[in-house]
């Protein structure tokens, strides 16, 4: 079986030369190893020295040279909009005291679709639009001690 052995960044590559593609959520896209098969049928064992979150639009070098493109499946997600950079700052604030996944995109936020979060963020004067997108949240940088604080 051949082996996925490096990532080439999105934006880093040109996606013509992939040879095939493989599409993933944004959960089963953080990963050090497991099969994957792509859409025209290039199975291999994608095998990193760590574990990685892949984005939408990277490349995976197999060990024969070839690259398959990375796609990110289209989630159910909201994306929020703010009148001010201020009320911004303070709906990424309450998301991300709750812990849940955020993506930024220019001058907008997106999140999973979550009812409670929505009707709160409604309440906060933020405008929200349902869509249907790949989901490509914030990575959480890697320290020694990443889960040890106090609420």
């Amino acid at each position: 079986m051949r082996r996925g052995i490096a990532i080439k960044p999105a934006g880093a590559w040109n996606a013509i030369e992939a040879t095939d593609r493989v599409v993933l959520g944004a959960d089963e896209r953080q990963r050090r190893r497991i099969v994957l098969t792509g859409e025209k049928g290039t199975t291999f064992l994608l095998d990193l020295e760590r574990p990685v979150t892949l984005h939408d639009g990277d490349g995976l070098v197999l060990d024969d040279g070839r690259v398959v493109q990375v796609q990110g499946a289209p989630e159910p997600l909201i994306e929020i909009q703010s009148r001010s950079a201020t009320d911004m700052v303070r709906i990424a604030w309450h998301i991300g005291n709750r812990h849940t996944d955020l993506q930024i995109v220019e001058d907008r936020l997106r999140i999973r679709r979550d009812h409670v979060l929505e009707a709160m963020l409604g309440q906060m004067g933020a405008s929200l639009a349902p869509i249907e997108a790949p989901f490509d949240p914030e990575a959480v940088p890697q320290t020694a001690d990443t889960d040890n604080h106090d609420h």
